[in-house]
């Protein structure tokens, strides 16, 4: 279930309330009453916590990563010289 942001026009107050996206939005202000509406806000960020995912975290049972499947492997070549690529295309 969602969690909405509501605005009191009397108040000013500014409250979340936890409901299911089907229930009717609310119409008065828990603290004085008066007439409120839903705000859009930015919602929820994505968090990741801990020290990340990997290809191994969801691997199979039994099965090597290179049984199976095919593995792509790069190679780091070194700094990239654009001078000397010039050169190379002019030979």
């Amino acid at each position: 279930m969602p969690t909405y942001e509501y605005l009191c026009e009397k108040c000013k107050c500014k409250f979340e309330q936890f409901q299911r996206i089907t229930a009717a939005p609310l119409k008065t202000c828990p603290k004085c009453k008066g007439k409120v509406h839903r705000v859009i806000s930015g919602g929820s960020g994505f968090i990741l916590k801990g020290s990340g995912f990997y290809a191994t975290d969801y691997g199979r049972k039994g099965k090597k990563p290179s049984e199976g499947g095919e593995s792509t492997t790069v190679k780091d070549t070194g700094k990239f010289d654009p001078a000397k690529d010039k050169k190379d295309k002019k030979d």
